[in-house]
């Protein structure tokens, strides 16, 4: 049975989504070039005027927007209407130079958080279920988004936020929890804390769980999936275009599809910013088509993906993004080879270790090292020094083969990684301090 929270326009034939679009697009980039100077600038520079764009497939004229641009516009600079109509602001969680604030009017945090219920919905979420919240609160968007998305669906909300794992399992239990909202790494340190606790996976209410803000790969969802006893989807989302929600899993969790009518989404070549056609892997693009406060035309997210408008069997025609398959800036190059972390996690749970482990890239003597410590699982774990070496020795064999470059393997006991609350830090890049 597919769940809808708005199925008219979710399942909308794709004629009329595209109407939709091409609506929004003429009144959108009108708007922007009126009240953002910054982009204005941008457009004049490239010769580029509003009349320009009279449907989605005119977008490509614009130009493009970047998390640099987001920072040099700091903090006013994008801001999309005046300041008395902003009722909240949003930022993210990076560390490096300035930060990115979004701003939202009243209408904007109602579409987010519609967008946030359909997300709830397709995994099964209805007026009946208790959401459990644990994505942090405050400036981070991962709470704020969930939780209006749960209070427009109707569930009851317990607006956890992330840390104090003892409250989450006591709350979750003798509230009957039935869907878990965080990141991928907490949910499976929940599961792993549950399982300390003396519980089974059956012990729990637990039908769904909602995770994003990281990237997480299928064998790790499997993971998840069977420590908490679980239907487990994934959600996507930037500060910048609003937060998660932006697309969302249904159950053939195959992609997630991408809320067409309010964000218009292109795969471009990372390099030479050329739009690609549909199924070829690129760099993914985001237009805003009906935010007020913060309205982003063509905003480059780094994230790689593929786009895909084939039928799927939940009813939905939106189109679908694939998880992102690594991202255009945080892949790492070590020794002049391409390094993802995902490809990294897709070995280890291949090879039977748990997704807990951590890169360390550092330069020695102009050469680069590159470091992964990783947990045993508590059946796998051994004290004989001879065991653990077979073991680090055959671990190194499958990256490299994966990778094409060989990584130095330790093999350390369980739970001695720095567990996180939040998103947890799996590269730790010391060159840069070097550079």
């Amino acid at each position: 049975m597919s769940n809808y929270y708005q199925k008219e326009i979710e399942t909308a034939p794709r004629e009329e989504i595209l109407r939709i679009q091409n609506e929004k697009i003429v009144k959108q980039v009108k708007h922007v070039y009126e009240n953002v100077p910054y982009y204005r600038d941008l457009m004049d520079k490239k010769g580029v005027k509003p009349e320009d764009i009279k449907s989605v497939d005119d977008i490509k004229k614009l130009p493009f927007l970047t998390k640099d641009d987001l920072r040099e516009g700091y903090p006013y600079g994008l801001l999309g209407t005046d300041l008395k109509n902003i009722v909240r602001i949003q930022s993210t969680s990076g560390t490096t130079g300035r930060r990115v604030v979004a701003f939202y009017t009243q209408k904007d945090v109602d579409l987010w958080e519609e967008c946030c219920a359909r997300a709830i919905v397709a995994a099964g979420g209805t007026n009946e279920d208790v959401c459990q919240v644990s994505y942090g609160y405050g400036l981070f968007t991962g709470g704020p988004g969930l939780n209006g998305g749960s209070h427009k669906v109707g569930c009851l909300t317990l607006p956890m936020s992330s840390g104090n794992t003892e409250r989450q399992i006591q709350f979750m239990m003798d509230l009957g929890a039935t869907i878990l909202c965080c990141t991928p790494s907490y949910a499976a340190y929940i599961g792993e804390s549950l399982e300390d606790a003396g519980y089974k996976p059956e012990d729990n209410k637990l039908k769904a769980g909602i995770f994003g803000a990281e990237p997480w790969t299928e064998e790790m969802r499997r993971e998840i999936e069977k420590s908490l006893g679980i239907k487990a989807y994934d959600i996507y989302g930037l500060t910048e275009t609003s937060g998660p929600g932006v697309a969302f899993e249904c159950e053939e969790q195959s992609g997630m599809h991408i809320n067409e009518d309010h964000f218009y989404a292109e795969i471009i070549d990372p390099d030479t910013g050329e739009v690609l056609p549909e199924g070829e892997k690129g760099e993914l693009v985001f237009t805003s088509l009906d935010k007020e406060g913060f309205p982003l035309l063509r905003y480059r997210t780094r994230d790689i993906c593929i786009l895909s408008r084939e039928k799927c069997s939940c009813g939905r025609t939106f189109v679908k993004m694939s998880k992102p398959l690594g991202r255009s800036d945080d892949m790492m190059i070590i020794r002049g080879v391409n390094v993802f972390p995902s490809q990294i996690e897709t070995v280890l749970l291949k090879e039977g270790y748990p997704p807990n482990y951590q890169i360390v890239v550092d330069r020695a003597k102009n050469n680069d090292t590159f470091d992964i410590y990783v947990e045993f699982s508590p059946e796998q774990f051994s004290d004989k020094v001879s065991e653990i070496q077979a073991h680090e020795r055959s671990l190194t064999a499958a990256m490299r083969s994966m990778l094409g470059i060989g990584p130095k393997i330790h093999l350390v006991p369980p739970r001695t990684i720095e567990r996180s609350e939040g998103k947890a830090v799996r590269v730790i890049d010391k060159r840069k301090l070097h550079d």
